[in-house]
């Protein structure tokens, strides 16, 4: 108890955002689907501007979480096509980015200054950071892990910002291709919103995607665990 006392006490702003970081998407998807259905023409035959400028929009909609990012795959994919699917790519790295300067600057450090007071949180949190790319690799990958909450995490964690935006492009690139190409092959993208429909095959990819994730980083939480406690217990250098 005196831990999450501790906890609270030290890091209330930092947990408050990650606990909008996971309920304000949900609001924000049923905000867009409704302005996309009072507003269907707002999105087709976008000028290169104009599609420069979605893009924009929607990847600092995405950092702040203020959207889902599986809505807005959706929706790129059923109004610009494979053509806009560079641009979403854009936009990923751009919420990530932003997400994590945002993180950074929220947390100024407190959770790692924090977690140094618990020794062995400490050690098993810095073992973590050595296998960061992994890390976060499989954070994206899983279409169930809220994009912007652990953009959140891992910087608060310290992890390098270019390993981070890299790992976190490849690690959303299989699920986002699978959702744009829904999108592109959507006859009503309202109807698609709230129910994406994904087939047998388009089920069990999400699940071997869910999977991969769960016990890969189940494998290198176990891991780092494992090198935490033989550093501890390792007869110091001579």
């Amino acid at each position: 108890m005196k831990f999450l006392r501790e906890l609270f006490r030290k890091n209330f702003s930092t947990l408050l955002s990650m606990l909008l970081l996971v309920a304000v998407p949900l609001l924000g998807s049923a905000s867009l689907t409704g302005i996309l259905y009072k507003n269907q023409e707002f999105l087709e035959n976008l000028t290169t501007g104009q599609s420069l400028l979605y893009f924009v929009i929607v990847g600092v909609a995405m950092a702040f979480s203020l959207v889902n990012t599986t809505a807005v795959v959706l929706v790129t994919g059923f109004y610009l096509g494979w053509s806009g699917f560079p641009g979403m790519v854009v936009a990923y790295a751009l919420a990530a980015l932003v997400g994590y300067q945002i993180a950074a600057t929220l947390d100024h450090g407190k959770m790692l200054t924090f977690l140094g007071h618990f020794p062995k949180a400490e050690a098993v949190m810095r073992e973590l950071k050595t296998d960061s790319w992994q890390l976060i690799f499989l954070t994206r990958v899983s279409p169930v892990t809220p994009f912007a909450l652990m953009t959140f995490i891992l910087a608060i964690m310290r992890v390098r910002r270019w390993p981070f935006l890299l790992a976190s492009i490849a690690g959303m690139l299989p699920r986002s291709l699978f959702f744009y190409w829904l999108g592109t092959k959507a006859q009503d993208v309202f109807a698609l919103l709230k129910d994406p429909g994904t087939g047998t095959t388009g089920k069990l990819l999400l699940l071997a995607l869910v999977a991969a994730s769960f016990f890969g980083l189940y494998y290198l939480f176990n891991q780092a665990v494992k090198r935490a406690l033989s550093n501890r217990t390792s007869p110091p250098a001579e």
